[in-house]
């Protein structure tokens, strides 16, 4: 096995919810080519991720790694946070 295969995936997204202890929901949006009209449509998913400590706000963005599930919904741990919210 190489290095590149070893390493866990990452993902960068938005914090949407911080309303849970220890836990964030980051919402990851892609473009997608729509096969028959060939326009490019926005697409999000909802990812739940561990943030210990509590330290990611709503609005920040974030990069999430995926790691062993925590629990029925949680396989994705906060890294760091990329830049925090204008408020």
């Amino acid at each position: 096995m190489t290095d590149q295969a070893k390493k866990a995936r990452t993902m960068q997204g938005e914090v949407v919810s911080n309303k849970m202890n220890d836990s964030i929901v980051v919402r990851i949006n892609r473009f997608i080519k729509h096969p028959k009209y060939k326009k490019f449509v926005k697409k999000s998913t909802k990812i739940m991720a561990h943030d210990a400590g509590n330290t990611a706000g709503i609005g920040d963005t974030v990069t999430i790694q995926e790691t062993t599930p925590m629990s029925k919904s949680k396989s994705w741990t906060l890294i760091n946070i990329d830049e925090k919210a204008k408020i």
